[in-house]
């Protein structure tokens, strides 16, 4: 007997979130899944549907109406906050990621810190809050809507730069705490006003992740801090952290967040026997070997994988590569309704 959905797309993402029964999982997207095809679809590119709201909307749509996942997300870098600091940027063009330039860091200690006036209504804040509530207004209560705001590990690589951010959590540790707690205010305020524009959802991308630093790492210098985010940011969080994260899976489902975004380098069944209740995940399909490189045949016994485990939400694991075909995707969806099928009768 075929499922019967009897949820809207955003009661079912919020519901999944609380670790509320669904009548299926939901497929959402966290990061993103704007893709060429998508963009060329509506005509919204990189880099303009970056910094222009109407094109942001059009495009982050696209992840509902096209691929029939059940939340919107207009957020598709990692990149406005810190653009809106100062940073250097190189916005590239339609099949490449707006980066950070960060050979030539704007900070460089703790009285440098500071959100310069008029953060808020820099135009590539402006993007992201604008486009959200154009959303809002396309869907309603009817599609969960996901706002982005990036954690202060990920800012401090930006500010900062990388190599200089990591040999100072080795040579001055306290002045890395001190610094996370002076940058996690960007975070908070950017947070805040996405969910003043209709945010439900609010993914928190902070990479501290197993390529870079331990599991230790996490415990050190942001447990705390993600606690504290949960508390003060009055949506449902996501927290995203690419690459192994099994050794501090223990740590994160301490963190209060309601859902925890993980990489295909983790089994899902392991990750879900350390979560353990204690925080929902969303995941894990691979992008590079299995979204874009095979098809949906491949794309199915993936998302089996994270259903047969428990997985809460089924997503990509991470941004997906623009060249990304759009039958996999769309796969997705179709994998998990399929799933239920065999499963729920």
């Amino acid at each position: 007997m075929p499922l019967v959905e009897t949820m809207t797309s955003k009661e079912r993402v919020m519901k999944a979130l609380a670790g509320e029964p669904v009548d299926r999982p939901p497929v959402a997207n966290p990061t993103n899944v704007g893709t060429v095809e998508l963009m060329d679809l509506v005509d919204a590119p990189f880099p303009d549907a970056c910094r222009d709201p109407e094109l942001a909307a059009r495009l982050a749509a696209t992840g509902h109406t096209e691929l029939g996942f059940d939340s919107v997300m207009p957020y598709f870098s990692i990149i406005q906050e810190s653009s809106a600091l100062g940073c250097e940027m190189q916005w590239e063009g339609k099949d490449n990621w707006p980066t950070v330039r960060m050979y030539n860091p704007i900070w460089k200690g703790l009285d440098d810190i500071k959100i310069p006036p008029g953060f808020l209504e820099h135009p590539d804040n402006v993007a992201i809050t604008r486009s959200i509530s154009l959303l809002k207004e396309e869907f309603g209560n009817e599609v969960a809507i996901i706002g982005k705001t990036m954690g202060p590990w990920t800012l401090a690589y930006h500010v900062f730069g990388v190599e200089s951010f990591l040999l100072m959590t080795v040579d001055d540790p306290d002045t890395v705490k001190r610094a996370m707690h002076k940058m996690k205010e960007i975070s908070v305020l950017f947070g805040e006003a996405q969910i003043d524009a209709g945010a439900d959802v609010l993914t928190f991308p902070d990479h501290a992740t197993g390529d870079l630093v331990s599991g230790e790492y996490y415990r050190k210098f942001l447990l705390e801090l993600h606690q504290e985010m949960a508390e003060r940011l009055k949506v449902p969080l996501i927290l995203h952290i690419c690459g192994q994260t099994l050794d501090r899976l223990d740590y994160i489902a301490q963190s209060g967040m309601a859902c925890f975004h993980f990489d295909s380098r983790n089994d899902p069944q392991e990750a879900m026997d350390i979560a353990a209740g204690r925080i929902r995940l969303v995941g894990n399909l691979n992008n590079p070997e299995l979204l874009y490189a095979r098809g949906p045949e491949e794309v199915r016994e993936a998302v089996f994988k994270c259903m047969d485990a428990g997985v809460d939400m089924i997503a990509p694991e991470c941004a997906i590569p623009l060249a990304t075909k759009l039958e996999n995707l769309i796969e997705i969806p179709r994998a998990v309704r399929a799933w239920c099928d065999e499963n729920y009768n």
